[in-house]
């Protein structure tokens, strides 16, 4: 149900769902997409879950991720349950799948260990309610309990600015009741509940422990895996908001009055060409993916230097920035507004729009590869 709604059918932003069972027991699902750029999801993934899934594809085996997502487990000390996957496929081997598992130290229980593994199929619905059981089974073992009657604390898994709503964080209750009208600190963002709405789009009138909700009524975008808390007060809430903006800047600026070794050098040689980007997209969580794939592209000739990153549609000053910086705008899952359309087009910049990120990061290559010098023989 949610690879229909992504473009090209991957996961690219991270989703929470909750189901009810026939026998009235409630499942948190937190989706991470699979993709290696998202590591970052990944780990905030594991941190705010009390069990992992791994989903291995019968046919295609362990990958590089897959065995990132056990080290991710591992840190966060979170039990663990192998779903192999795919297995309606001709080509499906679950016991390769096993296999490959004992070589990162899993063992599953059909080889003497402790992890449960069950063969699914999330085409034909195979064995899907027998994983729903393994759940719900663990999560009786582990005594999963949380407080309703406090004040709601939680975890933003994801952030977003839209048109007539404004910053919207996907928030996950982990103690107490949140309710429409509680006052909150998430970050350095602050705010009140004007509304709480679930992931099948209902309005609420309070959240309970381990429920997901998109909560309405941030001043502006938190950053996803920041603390979300309820405070007594306005005032309260302005007083940590200050302290933590504070602490923020105080950060930043430590940080760029250190420069590597690299950057000296290059600066003393000035050799090193830069392709400047300015970066937009829908959400918190692929916006930090794309910087992080971006970063990795720098080579000691070229560098990608992102000059802007922001959540929200392309506007006019976005534009200006690249103007004066001769920078490439790159808008994921967003589009340029009419009059910053007209301000590219006016200053002959171009501004490229995707929704895939591996088409972002290949289309990045090939430009940084034109700006490599040429070699010369004699």
């Amino acid at each position: 149900d949610v690879v229909a709604g992504e473009a090209g059918g991957i996961t690219q932003h991270i989703g929470a769902y909750q189901v009810t069972m026939p026998s009235g027991a409630k499942i948190t699902f937190i989706d991470t997409p699979g993709h290696a750029a998202f590591t970052e999801m990944r780990a905030r993934g594991a941190n705010v879950t009390d069990l992992v899934i791994l989903l291995v594809a019968a046919d295609d085996g362990m990958m590089e991720q897959t065995v990132e997502a056990i080290h991710h487990a591992r840190a966060a000390n979170v039990p663990m349950i192998v779903a192999i996957n795919k297995i309606d496929k001709p080509n499906a081997n679950p016991e390769r799948v096993r296999s490959m598992l004992l070589q990162q130290e899993v063992v599953v229980e059909a080889l003497g260990g402790e992890v449960m593994s069950l063969e699914v199929s999330a085409k034909t619905g195979a064995n899907i309610d027998k994983l729903e059981e393994a759940i719900l089974l663990q999560a009786e073992l582990l005594g999963l309990r949380a407080n309703p009657n406090r004040a709601a604390n939680g975890v933003v898994i994801e952030a977003k600015l839209e048109r007539g709503r404004g910053a919207v964080a996907t928030v996950l209750v982990q103690r107490g009741t949140l309710k429409t009208g509680d006052i909150f600190v998430a970050g350095t963002q602050s705010g009140r509940v004007r509304a709480l709405v679930d992931d099948k789009g209902k309005n609420l009138k309070e959240a309970l422990p381990s429920q997901p909700v998109e909560v309405i009524g941030f001043t502006g975008a938190p950053s996803p895996g920041d603390d979300f808390i309820v405070v007594e007060s306005e005032s309260q809430a302005r007083a940590i908001n200050e302290f933590r903006t504070q602490r923020q800047k105080n950060i930043v600026s430590a940080a760029s009055g250190r420069a590597t070794f690299e950057q000296r050098l290059t600066q003393a040689y000035g050799d090193k060409k830069e392709l400047a980007v300015v970066v937009k997209s829908d959400v918190q969580g692929s916006l930090e993916a794309i910087m992080n794939s971006l970063t990795k592209l720098s080579t000691h000739e070229v560098a990608v230097k992102v000059l802007h990153t922001g959540v929200g549609a392309i506007n006019e000053s976005d534009v200006t920035l690249a103007k004066a910086s001769h920078a490439l705008i790159i808008g994921f899952n967003v589009r340029a507004n009419p009059q910053a359309r007209e301000v590219a087009r006016q200053n002959g910049l171009e501004i490229r729009y995707y929704s895939i990120i591996y088409n972002v990061i290949d289309d990045m290559k090939a430009i940084m590869g034109g700006l490599l010098s040429p070699t010369l023989h004699e």
